[in-house]
């Protein structure tokens, strides 16, 4: 079998590189702000899920977010840029949707568990997806402290969607399939 390795281009200048920082901080703002305005969803969501075992997943995910946004304002001191946020229309979207499958599922059902165990996962593949690429650009431009900090915080996105993963299979899908409470 006959492989090519394909090489990225050089950049040729100073412009390509800026293009990219200013790609790199304006994702930064966008999923500082996805991380603050979950820690105001996850109280509701949390709320609203029957499984104590879903309930308290979410209880400690609301405290690892706190601990994203940390990171998140430690990554931009280290880059020398002023922490700020930018409205995310995706994680809007995303809180938008996890309401209403709320307010449409039955109260105390599995089956509004599993609605917002799909709707957390959504979240979190935004998050990994915004994460690794954040991790990606970091390392690209040289960013090596930022790097570590957003992959540590990918790590913890992973490890609550595998979490979610395990919660739904251990029989909140079954539950909520056979029409159990």
């Amino acid at each position: 079998m006959i492989t090519t390795k394909i090489k990225a281009p050089e950049p040729t200048g100073l412009g390509l590189e800026w293009a990219l920082n200013e790609l790199f901080i304006d994702e930064l703002r966008d999923i500082y702000w996805a991380e603050k305005h979950l820690i105001r969803a996850l109280p509701k969501m949390a709320k609203a899920a029957t499984s104590d075992e879903l309930r308290l997943a979410i209880e400690n995910h609301l405290i690892e977010t706190e601990n994203h946004v940390t990171r998140l304002e430690s990554a931009f001191e280290s880059i020398g840029e002023k922490v700020a946020a930018v409205k995310c229309e995706a994680m809007a979207d995303l809180i938008k949707e996890s309401d209403e499958i709320i307010a449409e599922t039955e109260k105390g059902s599995f089956t509004r568990d599993a609605g917002i165990i799909s709707a957390v996962q959504k979240i979190e593949h935004y998050e990994i997806a915004s994460y690794g690429t954040l991790k990606t650009l970091a390392d690209v431009l040289g960013y090596a402290e930022a790097a570590a900090l957003l992959d540590t915080t990918l790590q913890a996105e992973k490890n609550a969607d595998s979490l979610l993963t395990l919660i739904a299979k251990r029989g909140i899908y079954q539950a909520s399939r056979l029409g159990e409470k």
